[in-house]
């Protein structure tokens, strides 16, 4: 099943990918050689860190070549919705403490919270998808129901 990502999120994974192949993978088969130079493996920190590194790298390059495999790129730019869809930046107002908050919802891969983006698949991103100007949603948190309105959709580049 494809997974929803903005051009944005899609090159950020690939130059990842390109970095692990590039720059990482040679360096860390590059410390294992040289701790094999150093004699005795069954004593040699250097090796074991080495090849606990490169599991680390070879792991992360195969989930990064699924995920770019999987992905659909969403275009955001220039689009129009009267709901809240995938790409959209919504703007809500706690009912509760009046605070007005904004969001943008991307992909899994993409939500970071420092700069408001937050996965459709989170609690508030499913509360949100369908959502129109006017309307509430409330959203179940570990330790209340938050009820918010939808007071702004519209798109930019992310």
């Amino acid at each position: 099943m494809p997974t929803p990502i903005t051009k944005k999120g899609y090159e950020a994974l690939k130059a990842e990918l390109d970095r692990l192949r590039k720059n990482e993978r040679p360096k860390v088969i590059e410390a294992i050689a040289e701790a094999r130079a150093h004699g005795d493996l069954s004593e040699n920190a250097e090796y074991d860190a080495a090849k606990e590194r490169q599991g680390f790298i070879e792991s992360r390059i195969s989930e990064l070549e699924t995920k770019l495999a999987e992905a659909r790129v969403v275009e955001i730019t220039g689009r129009t919705s009267d709901t809240v869809v995938f790409g959209a930046t919504v703007s809500v107002v706690e009912q509760e403490t009046q605070a007005q908050k904004q969001y943008m919802l991307v992909g899994q891969d993409e939500a970071d919270m420092k700069f408001n983006k937050i996965s459709v698949q989170s609690p508030v991103g499913r509360a949100l998808i369908g959502k129109r100007v006017g309307d509430f949603v409330e959203v179940k948190t570990p330790v209340k129901m938050v009820e918010y309105e939808v007071v702004e959709i519209k798109f930019e580049e992310c």
